[in-house]
């Protein structure tokens, strides 16, 4: 597996990825992570279409997931603890 792009976003990490002929595309914040894996067939432009991909609406979908994430894991932990 290897990185072969970075994108700059102001709340979280994302790396694109490449192995076994898919796009992992990786969105990192703090200890949360989620990832989506394209095959590479299914895109027209290689990693252009990735890029293309990531739109804004799609990123703003993954701040609003890790939001989510960190909740859901929150309050595992609490009832875990209490």
């Amino acid at each position: 597996m290897r990185i072969i792009a970075e994108l700059p976003h102001p709340e979280f990490k994302v790396s694109i990825l490449f192995m076994n002929q898919k796009f992992i595309v990786k969105a990192e914040q703090g200890t949360l992570e989620q990832s989506y894996k394209i095959p590479e067939m299914d895109l027209t432009d290689g990693v252009n279409s990735v890029f293309e991909i990531l739109d804004e609406e799609f990123m703003a979908k993954i701040a609003a997931r890790f939001t989510e994430m960190r909740k859901d894991y929150k309050d595992a932990y609490f009832r875990y603890n209490y």
